[in-house]
């Protein structure tokens, strides 16, 4: 598949805050992982676009024992998100903190 450089659209930053800014599932991975694929589903339908069309995913997780659940709640998802079950790449981190940092708990 070609994809033209002018139809490309890049998300960034998507977090789990609600439309008020209101942080959404503190201590809880897996509603968090809802949230922030919520804003996703949010700024591509805004492009014209849906999951479907995404190529790629970079998650950043704050701590080591959220990755299993951030793990689940994409298990949890995905299914929907991707009835095929053909998942784009996600590149997971875990980091030491986020620029936010009420993002980090």
């Amino acid at each position: 598949m070609s994809i033209s450089p002018e139809k490309l659209v890049y998300v960034a930053g998507q977090a789990c805050m609600d439309s008020n800014g209101n942080l959404v599932g503190k201590g809880d991975a897996a509603a968090q992982t809802r949230q922030a694929l919520k804003n996703i589903g949010i700024v591509l339908a805004g492009a014209g676009a849906d999951f479907s069309n995404v190529v790629e995913f970079t998650t950043y997780v704050v701590v080591r024992s959220s990755v299993q659940r951030y793990l689940d709640g994409c298990g949890e998802l995905y299914p929907h998100m991707y009835p095929d079950r053909d998942f784009p790449p996600n590149t997971l981190l875990v980091v030491a903190g986020l620029v936010r940092e009420r993002l980090s708990g």
